[in-house]
């Protein structure tokens, strides 16, 4: 029998590295995901021992891009990508060129050329969606508003790496001298633009009835094998034709499809089956990357892994954060945004290759970008749990940050205008996502008063532009309850997924009203045991019952009270 089977070898190889080390990891208090990073340093070609096939590590992590994304499409929608666009395409954009510009600056210092300074710093401006979504699921982010602008963010910096992928060969030809010519970069760009623009209206007008309609059929025959492998076809081949057809990126391909499927009402189904593989696969990415990693460039190159890595986790992150606070969004979706944005990943890695290949780049770039990636892809667990104490930390210290935090915006309170009713004896609703909607619309029609507090600007603005009272902020601070009127209020209903706020949320609105009575949903029960005692309130677990069950009983205590 034939022995040499490097598929099961790199994978047996991998995942048991990977969930030694990660165990260890662990164990020292340290984000998992920094084991798996070591198991691809163990296996990979810079360390003597078992060298893994880089080549096909490297394909088997493109499938855990690939059912990550479409993860996070199925829990994403096309409304909740244009929610957060204000924020998502000004910010990506404006974040992409100072980070550039840092990169380009520092590698300008090396005496690298322009070209390769601007190849260079680009690859420093893009951050991983992989390592995003683990973060946030990990703090329990993914699914607020906060997670939403950060995902928007990474979208719109995909679309941007995209372009640049179509248009580097023509430029890297035009700074060799190679007789490129400006027409033909305008039609790159523009055949780029019809091709992303064709997959995405094919998606969102064939896609979201084929799809919906085939899973529908499937679940009929009650296999939940034939089931899962329907979730995982769509996934993986939307992906592969997307490539193939129109361009488009893996990650970006598999996204959509993620978003056409949400139309299904099997999606949170089909977002559980999946979920195995996804953390599997997921775990192969990181010990890919893992394997293209010099540690010898550490010793040779300190001070330019040092640079590298600061521009990363500091540089962009800062440029992130003064966006988002010029944009007038709260001090923790800067804070969050900005951590999202502290590490890079597989667009960064795909472009220094192409810019090596063309010749545009030394060598040395790929060590140091790998090297980067790295380091920040194992402190950015770490930068997000820092957020929260480090926002204490700066409301608590510094006057700017309280004077941010407490800036005149029109949005962040009610306007003088306001029907008195909504004023006292009111309910506050905190959060207006597809549970808040739903307990909003029962109480409009049962003709009861209520304000709405949430992050989103646009949906703040919209509200309004309805006849609805409500206010911009993050409800965990405040300023943002008082301007809800808590103080007069019959009950506070938390919508929102952002289990971190909860607790902070019903504090501060117990001081300013020691009666109120507390909604809550949650997510496992565990959860829900431990905030129901704290809280001494009512907490809703479940997803698909959870709108309809906390609708109940907000009307059932408005009506009592």
């Amino acid at each position: 029998m034939d022995h040499h089977v490097p598929l099961i070898a790199t994978v047996a190889a991998g995942l048991g590295l990977a969930l030694l080390l990660g165990f260890m990891a662990a164990r020292l208090r340290l984000p998992a995901l920094v084991g798996y990073l070591l198991a691809g340093v163990v296996v990979g070609p810079h360390t003597p021992g078992f060298v893994a096939d880089a080549a096909l590590a490297a394909q088997l992590a493109e499938i855990g891009v690939m059912l990550l994304m479409f993860g996070v499409g199925l829990h994403f929608s096309l409304g909740d990508l244009l929610a957060v666009r204000r924020i998502a395409v000004p910010g990506a954009i404006v974040q992409i060129a100072v980070a550039t510009a840092m990169g380009a600056g520092l590698a300008s210092l090396w005496g690298w050329s322009a070209a390769a300074a601007v190849l260079f710093g680009l690859s420093l401006s893009v951050a991983s969606t992989v390592v995003l979504l683990r973060a946030l699921e990990s703090v329990g982010l993914l699914e607020t508003f906060n997670g939403r602008a950060a995902v928007g963010w990474l979208i719109v910096e995909d679309l941007a790496m995209v372009l640049a992928l179509v248009l580097l060969p023509p430029l890297a030809a035009v700074w060799q001298g190679q007789g490129a010519d400006t027409p033909s970069l305008w039609r790159g760009l523009v055949i780029t633009l019809l091709q992303v623009a064709l997959f995405i209206g094919l998606m969102l007008i064939v896609g979201r009835r084929l799809f919906p309609w085939v899973l529908w059929h499937v679940q009929k025959v009650g296999s939940r094998e034939l089931f899962t492998l329907c979730v995982i076809a769509a996934a993986v081949s939307m992906a592969y034709a997307a490539t193939q057809l129109f361009g488009v990126s893996f990650a970006l391909g598999a996204f959509f499809a993620g978003m056409v499927l949400r139309e299904s009402e099997f999606s949170h189904r089909a977002a559980q089956e999946s979920l195995p593989l996804r953390d599997a696969f997921a775990v192969l990415f990181f010990v890919s990357v893992g394997m293209l990693f010099n540690p010898a460039v550490l010793l040779e190159q300190p001070l330019r892994v040092l640079g590298v890595t600061a521009i990363i986790l500091v540089g962009k992150s800062v440029a992130a954060a003064i966006v988002v606070l010029a944009l007038r969004y709260p001090l923790n979706t800067a804070l969050t945004v900005s951590a999202s944005l502290a590490q890079i990943g597989e667009f960064s890695f795909i472009l220094v290759n192409l810019g090596a290949v063309l010749g545009v780049v030394p060598a040395e770039a790929q060590s140091l970008v790998v090297a980067g990636a790295i380091l920040s892809m194992a402190l950015n667990p770490l930068v997000f749990r820092a957020i929260g104490p480090l926002q204490r930390w700066l409301l608590a210290r510094s006057q700017l940050a309280r004077d941010l935090n407490a800036r005149h915006d029109p949005l962040a309170e009610l306007p003088m205008s306001t029907d008195e009713k909504f004023l006292a004896r009111q309910v506050v609703l905190v959060g207006y996502g597809r549970v808040g909607r739903e307990i909003a619309q029962a109480l409009r029609a049962a003709g009861l008063p209520f304000v709405v507090a949430e992050e989103n600007r646009e949906l703040v603005e919209r509200l309004r532009a309805e006849g609805v009272p409500a206010v911009a902020g993050d409800a965990a601070q405040p300023e943002v309850l008082v301007q809800a009127h808590i103080a007069r209020a019959r009950l506070l209903v938390i919508a929102t997924p952002d289990t971190l706020g909860v607790r902070q949320m019903a504090h501060n609105a117990r001081l300013l009203n020691p009666g109120i009575e507390v909604v809550v949903r949650s997510h496992n029960a565990a959860e829900a045991a431990l905030l129901e005692s704290e809280l001494s309130g009512k907490v809703f677990l479940g997803e698909h019952e959870l709108a309809r069950a906390m609708t109940r009983h907000v009307l059932e205590r408005c009506a009592q009270a």
